[in-house]
């Protein structure tokens, strides 16, 4: 049997993948990117304080403007929120496509590696509208949650295009329109529904998520 990877020989525990895919484009500049930046430090300390999720819960980190593997996946323990800085146009299309492929890929080493996982979140927050092309992305998205290969959820800050992201979002699952820039609120239901998630059985039914209080949902 092959030696697997030293985070997984030192870490065996089932893994709890979530990538946060992020808006840096330029109109996040000023008070939306420090919020953002405020939000993703307390959403990393609420997982860490939790001992299970501690060990479970994987972050990765793309941003677009342009798109960037800011932070590759880490367990929350070794997950440092970078310093997000707001430049450039909305390229949504290719990031999410980025974004499903990484995550591909981790499954994959997952397997490879004998470590069982729970099933991916793809966590899209923006403030725009995309730049380039998104039909295929959107259609991907339609074809992995049908095939229940990750759950993909899309947040819209003030100024979104909430029309487009609810074409790319499923129906059953529409976009939520940010309360201000209450990030705050909105990585601390992250971070819950993390937990909730890593501490029930791989392969088990969906666990119930916390209500949603930091936005509205928009249908």
């Amino acid at each position: 049997m092959p030696i697997g990877l030293p985070e997984f020989v030192e870490n065996p525990e089932p893994r709890c993948p979530v990538i946060l895919l992020c808006d840096t484009s330029g109109s996040m500049s000023g008070e939306p990117i420090n919020a953002l930046n405020t939000g993703l430090a307390a959403f990393q300390k609420d997982v860490y304080k939790d001992e299970i999720a501690s060990l479970r819960v994987e972050v990765a980190l793309v941003t677009f403007g342009p798109v960037r593997l800011t932070q590759d996946f880490v367990t929350i323990d070794e997950f440092l929120p970078p310093r997000l800085t707001a430049d450039g146009v909305t390229p949504m299309g290719e990031a999410i496509e980025y974004a499903l492929d990484l995550m591909e890929q981790r499954k994959e080493t997952y397997k490879n590696n004998g470590v069982q996982y729970y099933r991916p979140w793809v966590f899209l927050i923006t403030d725009g509208a995309p730049t380039d092309s998104w039909h295929n992305a959107a259609q991907r998205i339609r074809e992995m949650e049908a095939q229940r290969r990750m759950l993909f959820f899309a947040v819209g800050v003030a100024g979104a295009d909430m029309n487009k992201l609810r074409q790319i979002a499923l129906p059953e699952r529409p976009p939520i329109l940010l309360n201000g820039l209450d990030f705050t609120s909105m990585f601390q239901w992250l971070s819950t529904s993390m937990k909730r998630v890593s501490g029930s059985k791989v392969g088990g039914s969906m666990v119930a998520l916390p209500a949603v209080g930091w936005g509205q949902i928009t249908t």
